[in-house]
């Protein structure tokens, strides 16, 4: 399962209106590189290494799926765009905007166009004091110090005062209406991704299927007749034993809970796999269990049409699921329609997903984030 990377950037200005294109830097970064998961003060400083205008700095802590490479070129592109001018000689100058990646996880990348951890950041005052701000556990990853004593130890000690605040865009998203979400889709939709991702970004607990753990799953794609009954049935116990033991934890009225299934999906599947009389008695069972579930207070569809759906099975490469005929994709994602067509007391928000990829486009997620926030609104 892809995890996201947990980045700091510093992002500063010394030319016209610093508080504005630090602003618009944010905007472009939150909707272009990653999540703005957390963002200092502004701090003004006098300028470093050359004679100019004071600076006004921040770091930002972002989530993303992008690699240091395409992050560095993606900072390249945001800065040209706000109207930097790199000239070719060398030294410092005055510039709109700046950017600089500061720590990529723990990790130490030294290639011939990126050094990171940044090879000045401890020696920045501009850079340390805005970063103990947001992350006051940062160890630097070469030396292992904490951020407190690589303050102390700062050769920099010009003045670094906080004269502000930037727009926070991840604030927009209280999704308060809503304590308890269900992320669903066909196989392949992204569910499982997109609900690891709004649960890390929004500090959420997340309720994740054990499909994996399943092992009827593989014999049942060699052999469906056979194994359909006791897949659906192991499916059924076990997604009832998860989610009661998993939602007994929280709190539905206090925490926000994010999951990437709901358990109606059981009767679904087994009304696709299943023969008739096997139906019937699974669904009598099914009926007396679903009437204890818990019901998500919003219900999201990740729609994707067929052909995205195989290329997506195909790409994770798992060896069991490679074999998925269209055929019954089709019939999974028309047992879902029919499903939400029938829930009147469910709040329901379906999504075409078909030509969106929220783990490389950050423009994707956010528009899904979007999605989300607009029945938030209608809802209160």
């Amino acid at each position: 399962m892809k995890t996201q990377n947990k980045v700091i950037l510093s992002i500063g200005s010394n030319q016209g209106n610093k508080l504005d294109y630090l602003d618009q830097c944010v905007h472009f970064i939150h909707h272009e590189i990653g999540t703005v998961i957390q963002i200092s003060k502004v701090y003004q400083t006098p300028s470093w290494g050359f004679e100019s205008d004071d600076f006004f700095n921040a770091c930002l802590l972002i989530h993303t799926f992008q690699s240091p490479q395409k992050i560095w070129s993606k900072i390249q592109s945001i800065e040209k765009k706000m109207g930097r001018i790199r000239s070719e000689q060398l030294g410092y100058e005055p510039r709109k905007i700046d950017i600089d990646i500061i720590s990529f996880n723990d990790e130490i990348i030294e290639t011939q166009d990126l050094q990171i951890p940044h090879p000045q950041m401890q020696n920045r005052l501009f850079v340390l004091r805005p970063l103990q701000e947001i992350q006051t556990e940062f160890f630097h990853p070469k030396t292992n110090e904490s951020i407190s004593e690589l303050i102390v130890e700062c050769s920099d000690k010009s003045v670094c005062n906080p004269i502000g605040n930037l727009p926070f865009e991840i604030s927009k998203y209280t999704f308060n209406t809503f304590n308890y979400i269900a992320i669903e889709g066909n196989i392949g939709a992204g569910k499982t991704t997109l609900t690891n991702k709004i649960a890390e970004d929004f500090n959420a607990k997340s309720v994740l299927e054990r499909f994996a753990d399943n092992p009827f799953l593989p014999k049942f794609y060699e052999d469906q007749n056979r194994y359909a009954f006791p897949l659906e049935m192991s499916f059924l116990a076990d997604r009832y034993q998860q989610i009661s033991d998993d939602l007994a934890q929280f709190d539905l009225f206090k925490d926000f809970i994010v999951a990437d299934y709901h358990i109606f999906k059981s009767l679904i599947f087994a009304k696709v796999t299943l023969a008739e009389d096997e139906y019937r008695l699974y669904r009598n069972l099914f009926d007396i269990i679903y009437r204890e579930m818990p019901k998500p207070d919003l219900y999201v569809y990740l729609y994707q049409n067929t052909e995205k759906l195989l290329a997506n099975i195909k790409q994770r490469g798992r060896s069991y699921e490679q074999e998925i005929p269209a055929e019954y994709l089709e019939k999974i994602n028309s047992g879902y329609l029919e499903y939400i067509k029938s829930q009147t007391d469910l709040k329901v928000l379906i999504i075409d997903v078909t030509n969106r990829d929220f783990v490389e486009n950050q423009e994707d997620y956010i528009f899904v984030l979007d999605e989300i926030r607009k029945k938030t609104i209608s809802n209160s």
